[in-house]
């Protein structure tokens, strides 16, 4: 199971910092990401973690934006800084895993941020 926290509503240039609690999974062997979905938009990736602590970013959110995880909080975390506008979206946490052949993938509710003045 994976919970997010952390959205609502801030002005542009603002911060938040979302965080994903995980629970009944592996969650050091995980690799995480966070996605977001805009009103009539697909969801798109916006940055995920390894397991080895790699972390990468979307072009739009590079910068702005900073992945995290504390192993031992089974938890990951997106600091997100100088907001937009165009960052107002619902953001999903995921976590993934290939074992062998197969491919694991779980999903968060969804946390809203919305940025407006």
């Amino acid at each position: 199971q994976l919970v997010e926290s952390g959205g609502g509503l801030v002005q542009p240039g603002g911060s938040l910092r979302l965080s994903c609690a995980a629970s009944g999974i592996h969650f050091s062997r995980y690799t995480m990401g966070w996605y977001r979905q805009a009103p009539g938009k697909q969801r798109e990736w916006v940055a995920a973690i390894t397991s080895g602590g790699s972390a990468n970013y979307a072009d739009s959110v590079k910068g702005r934006f900073f992945i995290s995880r504390d192993n031992a909080k089974n938890t990951v975390y997106l600091q997100m800084n100088s907001l937009k506008p165009e960052d107002t979206a619902v953001y999903y946490c995921n976590a993934n895993i290939i074992e062998s052949v197969f491919e694991y993938s779980y999903w968060g509710q969804g946390t809203q941020v919305t940025v407006s003045s």
